[in-house]
């Protein structure tokens, strides 16, 4: 990520107000050029929030129903707001070379998102994220803090917008 672009960092007290995130951002994400493929990573520790931001994004854009970490199948399609998203949990990834044997860069078409959960066990077989999340355990040991960390430019203008 290029020094040029700033981070937007916000504390979310609760569930509620992680899910009230990732609703605000999914609306927002359907503001951006479909002709590209958009890729998030979401970074923090086990039990950080960061299933509960996509499930509150899925949820915003029509999916009804829990969205559960694709820990064990590692990547769930769905067809939202008349566009493709891709859930990926690479928790369990024994070896960065498996995530090109799922053929995760088929799925990088025009208009397509991934939302990719634990990124870093990708190595390099995953491209340069266009917006990474980082969801952390809040410094005051309540609730959690969001920081989105723009890639392009696209994605700066979308994070100056975005309150929570």
């Amino acid at each position: 990520m290029s020094g040029r672009f700033t981070a937007h960092c916000w504390p979310l007290a609760d569930a509620t107000r992680t899910r009230a995130a990732g609703a605000a951002l999914g609306h927002e994400l359907l503001t951006l050029d479909t002709t590209q493929p958009l890729l998030v990573t979401l970074q923090g520790e086990l039990g950080a929030g960061k299933t509960t931001l996509v499930g509150g994004l899925f949820n915003a854009l029509g999916h009804i129903g829990p969205v559960r970490s694709p820990t064990y199948t590692l990547i769930e399609p769905y067809e939202l707001a008349g566009r493709q998203f891709y859930h990926l949990d690479l928790y369990r990834l024994t070896d960065p070379l498996q995530l090109e044997e799922l053929g995760v860069r088929d799925l990088l078409q025009p208009g397509a998102v991934l939302l990719v959960e634990w990124p870093e066990r990708a190595g390099r077989y995953l491209p340069v994220a266009d917006l990474t999340i980082k969801l952390e355990y809040a410094p005051q040991g309540v609730g959690r803090e969001l920081c989105l960390l723009p890639g392009t430019e696209s994605l700066q203008r979308l994070a100056d917008r975005l309150t929570f």
